[in-house]
């Protein structure tokens, strides 16, 4: 037996690993050292949150169908892509079942029907065009599209979405849209490299979120602040957000 096999086994660990067991046997899926770390990442998680719901979005980029899968297996319930020509070929081999599904990567216009009708949320609204050519689409699908507001929270030109001090004119527009619901904003900080670097920004965030929250703008329901990743997740959890994905973590740093 394996010595992190051993150690989930013993007496010690016994009452924390209830939970993880109880998610096995449900879903008929043997105990791997991934359970053991998504466990861990959700004990992380909830310590972070103190007590508010968070949802982990396993961040499956170049992650075959059968990772995908055993992921979902050892208790994983919300999985997120960066690439629609790769959430298309997994979602048609059936690796989603039994889990939410985001795009969390950048959207072109181009690929907008692919998604509809498949994803839960769609995490990277970047532009008002975007915005509304989903509206479009949803509307010949009549469907409702839910959406988050993507903000470049660091005002980086490698990256896209809204600006911070525009977001309320873009808010007061966004909601004229039809067929599509902003329910939060997401962002993606700057890489930094010291511990904790990026709490000014997941606060920054928090600070913007409750502000559009109080507005109470038409047709826009401030629910989920998507921010933190692998490396930083607890951190923004702490500040406030709800959402968090978490890729290397669960799969392993990717070749």
């Amino acid at each position: 037996m394996r010595a992190w096999l051993k150690a989930a086994a013993g007496p010690a660990l016994k009452r924390e690993t209830l939970s993880l067991w109880a998610i096995i046997l449900k879903r008929g899926c043997r105990l791997t050292e991934q359970a053991i770390k998504i466990d861990e990442i959700k004990k992380r998680a909830k310590k972070a949150a103190a007590g508010r719901q968070v949802l982990i979005v396993a961040a499956a980029k170049q992650q075959d169908s059968t990772a995908v899968r055993a992921a979902i297996c050892a208790g994983i319930e919300d999985v997120g892509e960066n690439r629609v020509q790769e959430l298309s070929a997994k979602y048609d081999e059936g690796a989603y079942k039994g889990a939410r599904l985001h795009f969390i990567g950048r959207l072109q216009s181009n690929k907008i029907n692919a998604l509809l009708g498949k994803v839960f949320l769609i995490h990277s609204v970047d532009s008002l065009k975007l915005l509304e050519q989903i509206s479009q689409r949803a509307i010949r699908r009549q469907i409702v599209q839910d959406v988050l507001l993507q903000v470049n929270i660091g005002n980086e030109d490698s990256k896209g979405g809204f600006k911070p001090d525009e977001m309320h004119d873009i808010c007061k527009i966004a909601g004229r849209f039809s067929c599509v619901k902003v329910r939060g904003l997401m962002a993606i900080p700057p890489v930094l490299t010291e511990e904790g670097g990026n709490c000014r920004y997941f606060h920054s965030m928090r600070e913007l979120f409750i502000d559009i929250e109080a507005k109470q703008y038409d047709n826009i329901d401030m629910e989920f602040l998507s921010m933190g990743m692998s490396m930083d997740f607890e951190d923004a959890i702490a500040a406030g957000a709800n959402i968090v994905r978490v890729g290397s973590a669960i799969f392993g740093a990717r070749s």
